[in-house]
């Protein structure tokens, strides 16, 4: 169920705009929590990746005095990756296109990110009851 409800807010995501390719909700230590990814690329080393990046980002912005990470932006010549922390526990990362529009996908992804903590804190909530 929960991976139905975080599939949701990935299509959702994907669907606001034509420049986003995919998007996935991951663990923090890596693992794939939802998806929706080209069949070419491997949820696994996406995961990986993902978890490894962010970690790097967590420790640079502290260690340069830059306060608490909230993004991390790759751009490539085929592209955009994008890694925003939903939580503590959960990343999003998003692959779009690259002439993307970047201040709505900021936007779209802020706001799906939001709506992942949201889910992840109903969860919480409802484990302790």
């Amino acid at each position: 169920m929960r991976s139905e409800m975080f599939s949701s807010i990935l299509r959702e995501l994907n669907g606001t705009s034509a420049d986003i390719e995919a998007s996935a909700v991951i663990s923090t230590d890596g693992l794939m929590i939802a998806s929706m990814l080209p069949a070419e690329m491997d949820e696994d080393r996406v995961g990986a990746m993902s978890a490894a990046i962010l970690s790097l980002g967590d420790r640079s912005a502290a260690e340069l005095s830059r306060g608490t990470l909230e993004q991390v932006l790759i751009k490539g010549d085929h592209g955009y990756i994008l890694m925003t922390h939903a939580s503590e526990e959960a990343v999003l990362t998003v692959i779009a296109k690259p002439k993307a529009r970047l201040g709505l996908i900021f936007l779209d992804v802020k706001r799906a990110a939001e709506e992942i903590a949201r889910q992840l804190r109903l969860r919480d909530i409802g484990g302790l009851v």
